[in-house]
């Protein structure tokens, strides 16, 4: 997250609990109290996974940055200007070399040294929390013939998912596909484009499916078939019997 943040540590009752200070790109819906505002979804599982307080700066305050603000100059200052760096490893080698340096004297505000004041923190390693795991999401559109397009190339499907709309979870090398917050199936990401990852679970029952769908509509789609003829007078027999004897003159 490419923000400018404010560090500052309070008390919990049991150690430290760090709070960060943020812009106003992280809510949804700002309200007067940070704790009330509306947080981007996603920015909100990060804090909780990594256990820090997030809180939003006054807006239309800069000074309330003023501290970050400082330390971001101080750094262009003493230790980008007039520096040369061949690789980022070298950028890397040189910065840490500085901050030993800078962090080993004691600061103008705080009359204390950094290193020993970080000590005294309590902080937990970041190696100790389970890494945070970026998802990149996307949503598209089930075809008829129950496959997705990503980057090129299609992934199979359900069968009993078709037509439905999936939102995709593209993380380290692989494609989770979910319908309705339930994940329906995985693969791995295709490399180049026109090709096809094909699960022939996904189809299996299918053509049962549809023989059992062509049978109920044959089977409603039959009506009887009735034939009338013309009406016939009915006459008694004995007409035809004055007939026969030339009744009629």
């Amino acid at each position: 997250m490419n923000r400018k943040v404010q560090v500052r540590f309070l008390e919990d009752g049991v150690g430290r609990n760090p709070t960060l200070l943020f812009d106003k790109q992280v809510v949804i819906k700002r309200a007067l109290k940070s704790s009330d505002s509306e947080w981007n979804s996603q920015f909100e599982d990060f804090f909780k996974c990594f256990g820090f307080t997030p809180r939003l700066c006054r807006p239309y305050r800069p000074q309330t940055k003023g501290k970050i603000e400082n330390t971001v100059g101080y750094v262009k200052r003493d230790f980008v200007l007039g520096r040369q760096f061949t690789s980022l490893e070298d950028l890397n080698g040189q910065v840490h070399r500085w901050l030993e340096r800078v962090n080993s004297t004691v600061h103008g505000t705080t009359y204390q040294i950094p290193l020993e004041r970080f000590k005294e923190e309590n902080l937990s390693p970041l190696d100790q929390v389970p890494p945070y795991k970026v998802v990149h999401k996307e949503t598209r559109k089930i075809s008829r013939d129950c496959y997705i397009s990503f980057l090129g190339n299609k992934y199979s499907v359900p069968y009993r998912f078709a037509g439905r709309t999936a939102e995709l979870h593209i993380l380290e090398g692989k494609l989770e596909i979910y319908v309705d917050h339930e994940k329906v199936c995985e693969h791995e990401i295709l490399p180049g484009n026109c090709r096809v990852s094909k699960k022939k679970e996904h189809f299996q029952g299918l053509l049962s499916e549809i023989l059992k769908e062509n049978s109920k509509c044959k089977k409603n789609s039959q009506i009887p078939l009735k034939f009338s003829g013309p009406e016939v007078e009915k006459r008694s027999l004995d007409v035809y019997e004055t007939f026969s004897q030339g009744g009629f003159e």
